[in-house]
């Protein structure tokens, strides 16, 4: 058998036992363990695993490994100031993330793109609410994934207003890019908490893509969201007086790794060209200019 073909045969295996597994049962013994103080545990796992996925530990605000009390605390370790500059440009929109782009551009209509081959619609990403996806209707999309090694805490691309926070139950598929290629409508059926802003160009939705063994999804606003895990979409409004967050703030994080989906409506902005798929991106970059006469507002 040639290489190829052993390849695409463990990637379907990959992907059809992920159909099989209690996906949530195992992210919350995932959960559970990650939030240990087992010391001799604790500090061996964390250097193994800055050793396996290269791990930058240089720019962290603490770089001894032996100083985590969790494996979740480094997980979610922060950066030295400095470490990740944040654009200054007045129209600029920020990488809210580490990672890599799996895809961007303009939402066709109502429809996103996950992968070659595979589409998905607007308004089942955001939950079915369909005047919500007419907001964003022919609008931008851009799907970051954040791998084992990068930097997990998420910040605003964009200075804004929360009006409200979205939480949708659903799978937990990996979100890897051997499964994104394969699991039709994923970033749909994965469990997610969409972050509604106002800003200055209308409405910005940030997405947290749950995905397994992710074992919580928090925002700085609102604490942990998950788990526990939702039966139901949940709508909270944040109302007149939602905090206002500026461009670089943090907005939250994710305890273990997964995806973020930005999405603006039609004519508020445009993508640098650089943001393509597969390109590697970093926290605090220019990914994006808002349109017009909206910079500087």
């Amino acid at each position: 058998m040639r290489p190829s073909n052993a390849q695409g045969l463990g990637a379907r295996l990959f992907v059809g036992l992920q159909y099989l597994l209690p996906q949530h049962a195992l992210s919350n013994a995932m959960f559970w363990l990650t939030q240990r103080r087992w010391p001799v545990v604790v500090h061996g796992v964390v250097r193994l695993y800055a050793r396996l996925f290269r791990v930058d530990l240089s720019e962290a605000a603490e770089p001894d490994p032996l100083v985590y009390a969790s494996f979740n605390a480094f997980f979610t370790r922060a950066l030295k100031p400095g470490a990740r500059p944040w654009t200054t440009a007045t129209d600029a929109i920020g990488c809210p993330v580490d990672g890599r782009v799996s895809q961007a551009g303009l939402i066709d209509g109502d429809r996103l793109i996950q992968a070659k081959g595979h589409d998905y619609p607007l308004a089942a990403l955001l939950g079915g609410n369909h005047d919500l996806a007419a907001r964003f209707r022919g609008g931008l999309f851009a799907t970051l994934y954040l791998s084992p090694r990068d930097y997990h805490r998420i910040h605003l691309p964009l200075a804004g207003r929360l009006s409200a926070t979205i939480q949708v139950p659903g799978r937990l598929f990996s979100v890897n890019p051997t499964t994104v290629a394969r699991v039709p409508g994923l970033f749909a059926r994965n469990e997610r908490v969409i972050c509604l802003f106002e800003t200055s160009v209308g409405a910005m939705a940030v997405i947290l893509v749950g995905a397994i063994f992710v074992g919580s999804i928090e925002t700085v606003w609102g604490g942990r969201l998950t788990p526990p895990r939702a039966r139901a979409v949940s709508v909270r409004e944040a109302g007149a007086d939602g905090p206002r967050l500026e461009r670089g703030d943090e907005l939250g994080r994710f305890n273990m790794g997964s995806t973020v989906i930005l999405l603006f409506p039609a004519g508020a902005a445009r993508w640098e060209p650089s943001l393509t798929s597969g390109a590697v991106v970093r926290c605090g970059e220019r990914i994006g200019r808002v349109s017009g006469d909206q910079a500087g507002r």
